[in-house]
This record gives structure tokens, sequence and C-alpha cells, in this order.
């Protein structure tokens, strides 16, 4: 395929949620877009691929709850402009240990950010979820109706089809090696294994676990983000009680607090499956995969049991699925410019800890109003730097848990 010698006016590297929302962004505001990724489109090898992903506004760290706010409107003007729902609502429910520092910041950053929420003591969540959510003696649990659930590789494909509606090239199958900027013209060449390259006033680098790999090879600058195998598991709920856990009741998307972290989602992908999972896996190379097996589910196993009165079979899931994660030292986005020769012509967004998902919409706004005005409108982006980790290797200094088991040894 042969492109116009003047090239185009963004180019986006690596076509997950996050390019692909950045693609449909660009083009939307009428900019020349490209959008490549290294694998076949809606790939399952990364981060942005699967059945099921939560939204909520409930974060310990207040920054995101903004930017939460935001994601929930532009995913309904998305799924209303395609014509089909990506976003299925319900409640969101946090719980854990009253004195567990995250679920306190939790609470505090409702109050900061004006999200609506109750505080409920054990009884008052047994009689809310009519006996289906059991807490122990010294637990809480934290109520909101900013929740629900994403499909997450229909999304991906939403916001491809969105982005070809406005005029973004798409190809896939194109692995980028390298980007080197243009001192004669100005800009960058973007340039992939099979020889072929491409001339762009900026570039977008959305390249998930892969990141890393070609940020060094583009500037020699080593982000901090190692990329994790984690595994999603569905479990199966008691015969006659599967619509008590269904999407579209009263059943909400979930997360305890604590070790480890569990999140789950109402019943929806798999008729009478619920997903119930732990948020961690093992660090690993995303071209050298294990594959499994997993975490150890005991600890899974035990939780389920004590939290959901028997109505959930805790005996072992019946379905897996393997995804990655690609974490930074204290779990923050890293959203910014590349900087050194690059300037600000080279934006990059990654490293987000298995919580970024949800705010893709935002996300790709974000990094499209960097590309073209050379700021984010709206948001501060000082949590996001790179520099943060050249002031301190772990990055933002939280006063509350890693919510992402990171174990080193297969059990």
């Amino acid at each position: 395929m042969e492109f116009s010698g003047d090239g185009f006016d963004v180019v986006v590297v690596g076509a997950g949620i996050m390019g692909s929302s950045t693609a449909y962004e660009l083009a939307k505001r009428g900019q020349k877009t490209l959008l490549l990724e290294q694998f076949d489109f809606l790939h399952h090898r990364g981060s942005s691929h699967g059945e099921s992903r939560t939204i909520r506004a409930t974060y310990p760290e207040d920054y995101y709850c903004a930017m939460a706010k935001e994601s929930f409107a532009l995913w309904e003007e998305a799924q209303l402009e395609i014509g089909f729902k990506v976003y299925f609502k319900a409640q969101q429910f946090d719980m854990g240990p009253s004195d567990n520092k995250s679920l306190l910041s939790v609470i505090s950053s409702c109050q900061k950010n004006s999200v609506p929420y109750q505080v409920l003591d054990r009884q008052q969540v047994e009689e809310k979820f009519s006996g289906r959510i059991k807490l122990p003696e010294n637990w809480i649990g934290v109520c909101s109706e900013l929740g629900g659930v994403i499909k997450p590789t229909k999304a991906v494909s939403m916001f491809q089809a969105l982005a070809l509606r406005k005029g973004a090239i798409l190809r896939d199958n194109i692995q980028v090696d390298n980007i080197v900027k243009d001192e004669v013209k100005g800009g960058v060449w973007v340039s992939s294994a099979n020889g072929e390259k491409f001339l762009a006033k900026k570039c977008v680098i959305t390249a998930g676990a892969w990141a890393r790999k070609l940020v060094k090879t583009v500037n020699g600058l080593e982000l901090p983000i190692q990329a994790l195998e984690t595994t999603v598991c569905y479990w199966r709920i008691k015969e006659g009680h599967e619509a008590d856990f269904a999407i579209g009741g009263d059943f909400p998307t979930f997360a305890s607090y604590g070790q480890p972290y569990i999140y789950g989602t109402p019943s929806l992908e798999f008729p009478g499956l619920i997903k119930i999972a732990v948020h961690g896996g093992y660090p690993c190379d995303p071209d050298k995969r294990p594959w499994g097996p997993g975490l150890s589910l005991s600890s899974l196993k035990e939780w389920i049991e004590g939290r959901f009165s028997g109505l959930v079979d805790y005996g072992g899931p019946v379905a897996t699925q393997l995804c990655m994660y690609s974490m930074t030292p204290d779990e923050d986005y890293v959203i910014d410019f590349l900087g050194g020769e690059f300037g600000m012509d080279v934006v990059i967004g990654g490293g987000f800890s298995g919580h970024g998902f949800k705010m893709a919409p935002v996300v790709g706004r974000i990094l499209s109003d960097m590309a073209l005005c050379g700021e984010a409108k709206g948001v501060d982006l000082k949590y996001f730097r790179i520099q943060r980790f050249q002031q301190n290797p772990k990055g933002n200094v939280k006063d509350f848990e890693d919510q992402v088991g990171f174990s080193s040894n297969h059990k």
C-alpha cells in the first residue's frame, strides 16, 4: 500500500484500546491519522481482549476520579455514535477491613470529588444484597452508583470502526521497530520491520506491554514498565441462583481490599458463570510468555466461600483466561512526551497497571490533546510524568497499600 508523500498528521503505534481510542479522537478532529498494530487487529496477546472489564469511579487516588467520571460520559457518547452497547451499567461495591488504608482513601476520594457513595456495615450489606454478600465482623462496604462492565474486544472494535468512519487508515501486522526524527522536514519517521516507513508530524506510542522495548530502542530510555501475566477466573453460580448474580439486576461490580486484592463482575459473558479474580500475577517478557499456570487459587477459593453464602461454587474455576498488565512501580500511568531530541513530537501512553481500560476514552482525548496542542486540557499530568521515576525509583509516594500482587515464583 502506498501513501502520499505528505505523510500523516499523527501515527499511532499500537491498536489496543488506548491506541484505537486515540486514533478515533484524532480522526474526529480532522487529523490525517494512521493506526499501526504489530499483530492482527483484536488479537489476544496483550491487554485489550476478553469479555469484561470493570468501570468505577471509586479510587484510593483522588486524581483518577475526575478522569473516570469523564470516561463514563465518553463511553456513552461513543456507543451512541456506533449504534451498539459496550458499556453495561451496574453499581460498584468496594469492601474490606474497616481500618484498611486503601478503602478509607476510597471514601476520602469520593468526598473530595463529589462521587455519591454509601458506607455500609456488615448487616446493612447483607440487607442491601439480600444475603448474597456476607462480610466478616470488622469489614465495611462502600457502594456507588458509578460502576459497570465494559466489553473489551467489542470496545476496541468500536473505536477502530469509528476511526475508519472518520477517515483514519488502519493497518495490522506492521511491527514498528524504530522512530527517528526528520532533521530536514521536521516530524518523525516511523519505520517497521518489513521495511516500510511512514512520515508523520507527530507520533503516539500506545504499545502496551511492548512500550518499554520500543522506547528503549527509540531513545535509550528505560521505562520502569513491567509486563505481568494475570489469570481471569470464572466460577459456577449454584443452580437456581443464576439471575441473582446477573448483570441488569442489583448485583454489583466489586472489589475487595486487602491481601489479596480481589475483583469481579456480575454474570454477563457466560451464562451461569461469574468472574472473580485476584488482581495480580507473574512478571513476564511479553514475547516469551509462560502462558500459565497462574497464581495459587487457595486464598481466592477461601474468599469466595466466605463472601457468597454458598451460592457460588468455590471448588475451582470452570474457565480461565490469560491477560497482561503493564505495571509501573507505583501502579500509576505513564502519560508524557518522550522528550530528548523528539521534544513534543512523540507522546507515550503506557503503564496502565491493570486499571486503565475503563479510562480509554479520556486517555485517547488526553493523548490527542498532547500531540496536537502540546498540553492536556483539564487534567494534571504531574502524577503520570516519566520524570517522577528519576526523582524516586518507586514513583509517586502513597500512604496506602499496593493493589496488585506480584509473585516471582510459580506455585
